[in-house]
């Protein structure tokens, strides 16, 4: 637990703001290292849950997610309000092509699978095993040094663990995930998860 715990931490406290995401990088690549080598773990597991996908479900979310985040960015950052759209809308159509590849996926395989995999022997049961992943998963954003930050990414790991962990169905923890990541940069709260604004508090 050390990987999910201590390098987070180490991260936000000791490693500039300039080389965050490579560390995150490089983290991932040794969660996903972690992951192949977990007995009785098989890749092509992860594949399984699209046809069980209840799309009314991830439709209703949609329209929560933008609602939260059109509340949040109207109450602490009004100026900044759909700001990469209007700015450069093929930035944003960018994003909403790569985000759920490239950084909701990755993000998914290592809190989830590999959370819930290689460590649910020594995991507390029920929902207090949510509550610990959706920590986790909030503990891994302190970089950004943003309380905002860290509800919003409590608040999704539950979802998303539940979306993995309850109904036993990572293709939907993904989309869900993606759908998340990119209503956050279109309302305009990109701006908190952007390593050029972290500001340490020490």
């Amino acid at each position: 637990m050390l990987f999910f715990v201590g390098a987070p931490l180490a991260i936000a406290a000791f490693l500039p703001a300039t080389v965050m995401f490579s560390a995150l990088f490089a983290l991932t690549a040794i969660g996903l290292i972690l992951l192949h080598a977990t007995d009785g773990f098989h890749w092509r597991d992860l594949r399984y849950g699209w046809r069980k996908i209840n799309w009314w479900m991830v439709l209703k979310f949609t329209a929560m997610m933008l609602a939260l985040c059109l509340v949040v960015i109207l109450i602490f950052a009004p100026d900044q309000m759909f700001n990469i759209l209007k700015r450069d809308p093929r930035l944003m159509l960018m994003i909403f092509t790569l985000y759920p590849l490239v950084s909701a996926l990755p993000q998914e395989i290592v809190f989830r699978p590999l959370f819930f995999r290689r460590y649910g022997e020594i995991l507390p049961s029920g929902q207090a095993a949510l509550v610990l992943n959706a920590a986790i998963f909030s503990m891994a954003h302190l970089m950004y040094w943003s309380w905002i930050v860290a509800a919003m990414t409590f608040a999704g790991g539950l979802v998303f663990a539940w979306a993995y962990e309850k109904q036993q169905n990572f293709p939907l923890a993904v989309v869900l995930h993606g759908i998340a990541g990119n209503l956050i940069f279109l309302a305009g709260l990109g701006i908190y998860f952007y390593s050029g604004n972290v500001t340490r508090p020490f």
